[in-house]
């Protein structure tokens, strides 16, 4: 339970609504108590008045209770309604907010080894379980409490004895019941929300993976494990609703019994009337009203157990220790960046084996650098620690002479534009994928970049309008990179820096990329990684990495003196592998 606290002091934040929406409740549910029983006691009273003449019997009294009641509680229970749902969204805009924040610094180092279908439930369907600790925990236990003592004032104007019987076997129940079907729902709630986070994941995995599932044969096999998941989830479905039933059988026979016994004791009459009456019928009607108080209370106690295991899921992904931090304030920023990297070292947390060893590389400011080695060497693994997804183990790393991490993450930010391998295309238009560069962009200049980087033809037909696909599905791969390539031309930043800029690009394209690179960073600090040859003899400086070393640097002339493993290459005239 204790897991729960952290969200509950979110609340506070929205105390003012949530109250109100449970002093509706409260209203509401007395209106309701109220109808019902003054109907009862209306209808028993002019059918005992009317046999016979035996007493006289007041018609307008409950008549106008009546009434009053009906309106009351349409009124009250449209308050309620529209106040507790919208305290609740609020209440869970801020809870996804507070998970943001709390999951942003994690990316990618603390979070690396969840999937990503697992961290997207966590963040959505988790983050949405937690509503119902107000709407089917916290509210109507309150309410049915505050009802209960109310209930319990008000009836003992009338018959003390009466009043104290209901009261106490409400105080009992309200006390009992949800411990007893928190326990009996606990295990349920917790498989409840595992199966619907691995069938999610799952599903989200076949889906991205569906058409080399497809190929390869494999996509029965994956939809029978699916529909596994499935089955494990409806079964628990099945036996939270079997729950919901036995309460409610309980609850119903709880009353019965109840208002059995409440006519037994008013047999001999009720308050100062010796002779049983109308006021027999009050208490009957009030005991079936009030027990519908409790009715929630014991649902909700049963969902307990999934808003505790949702809790700890999100409480598990947001109390892991960010892998770099950054400081709150740092150094300005300057248009001429000048970066060193001495004796750098590195290794991935549960890899001994080093990814990078006593790296040195220096780029001097407005300098265009080529960073070289065959695939797996390390050189996107420099590039993460250029950009602090990680940081060095040992040696250091200096912008302008002062340690990366004395810089603020806005600031290193706006340092570097970037282009990893793998560039991220959203479910969205031409115009919105380029804008995240630079929201400000007109039209007349994405249009040039596009045309800058060979992707004229995407505006052929629908212009920035055309829509793009999940994940770039309607691009090739190299229309992708280029798409990256056309956002680090969009954000001026006067640090560059590319992972296999022209990876998956014809000779003749990948030319056009590298003229139109060199011309966009003429001032600015360049570092290409790649495992190409094509373009290098036009850098200022070459490092040849291999197994996380490197192993020789030099302009592209003296490389070839040097007959050392570029010269090698350069003769082969191979593309890297």
């Amino acid at each position: 339970m204790r897991v729960l606290l952290p969200f509950l002091a979110l609340y506070r934040r929205h105390w003012l609504l949530l109250n109100l929406g449970i002093l509706l409740t409260i209203v509401a549910v007395l209106a309701s108590i109220s109808l019902l029983t003054l109907s009862g006691w209306f209808l028993a009273g002019t059918a005992l008045a009317g046999t016979a003449g035996l007493y006289t019997f007041n018609y307008m009294l409950p008549a106008a209770g009546v009434r009053g009641s009906a309106i009351i509680r349409t009124a009250s229970r449209y308050a309620e309604r529209l106040v507790n749902h919208d305290a609740t969204f609020r209440v869970l805009a801020h809870l996804r907010v507070f998970t943001f924040q709390k999951l942003f610094p994690l990316s990618p180092g603390a979070i690396a080894h969840y999937r990503q279908g697992d961290i997207l439930n966590r963040l959505v369907a988790d983050v949405e379980s937690l509503d119902h600790l107000y709407l089917r925990v916290l509210s109507p236990i309150f309410a049915a409490l505050v009802i209960t003592i109310l209930l319990t004032l008000a009836l003992s104007t009338l018959d003390l004895l009466l009043a104290l019987t209901l009261g106490t076997i409400m105080l009992c129940l309200l006390i009992t019941l949800p411990f007893f079907f928190y326990q009996a729902g606990k295990s349920i709630g917790h498989y409840l929300t595992i199966f619907r986070s691995q069938y999610r994941a799952y599903l989200i995995n076949i889906i991205q993976a569906q058409a080399e599932l497809t190929v390869f044969g494999a996509l029965p096999r994956f939809r029978q494990v699916l529909t596994n998941l499935e089955s494990s989830w409806l079964k628990r479905q099945q036996q939270q609703s079997n729950l919901t039933a036995l309460s409610q059988s309980i609850m119903i026979l709880i009353s019965g019994l109840t208002a059995t016994l409440l006519m037994w004791l008013a047999a001999t009459g009720v308050g100062e009337q010796h002779k049983p009456g109308a006021l027999i019928a009050l208490f009957v009607f009030c005991t079936l009203a009030a027990f519908e108080v409790l009715g929630p209370v014991a649902v909700a106690f049963q969902y307990l157990g999934q808003v505790v295991t949702s809790a700890n899921r999100l409480m598990e992904l947001i109390n892991q220790q960010p892998a770099v931090t950054f400081p709150t304030s740092g150094i300005t920023m300057s248009n001429k960046v000048e970066i060193k990297l001495q004796n750098v070292h590195f290794s991935y947390p549960q890899q001994p084996q080093p990814t990078l060893q006593n790296i040195s590389l220096t780029l001097n400011a407005g300098e265009h650098v080529a960073l070289l080695g065959k695939t797996g060497c390390g050189k996107s693994t420099l590039l993460q620690l250029l950009t602090r997804a990680w940081d060095v183990s040992s040696g250091q790393i200096l912008i302008n002479g002062q340690p990366i991490n004395h810089y603020n993450e806005k600031t290193l930010r706006k340092l570097m534009a970037v282009v990893p391998q793998r560039t991220h295309i959203f479910s969205d238009t031409l115009r919105n994928n380029l804008l995240i560069a630079k929201d400000d962009a007109s039209d007349t200049l994405l249009t040039k970049v596009l045309k800058q980087v060979g992707l004229d033809s995407l505006i052929k037909n629908q212009g920035l309008d055309s829509w793009i696909g999940e994940g770039g599905r309607q691009l090739s791969g190299g229309e992708q990179r280029r798409l990256g390539i056309a956002r680090a031309l969009l954000y001026d930043a006067p640090v560059i820096l590319l992972d296999e800029p022209t990876e998956g690009l014809d000779a003749k394209t990948e030319k056009q990329i590298l003229i139109q690179l060199q011309q966009h960073c003429s001032d600015k600090t360049l570092l290409v990684i790649t495992h190409r040859l094509q373009g290098l003899e036009k850098m200022n400086q070459i490092y040849v990495m291999d197994d996380g070393k490197i192993i020789e640097h030099a302009t592209h002339e003296e490389l070839l003196q040097l007959q050392g493993r570029y010269f090698q290459y350069y003769q082969a005239r191979i593309v890297l592998t």
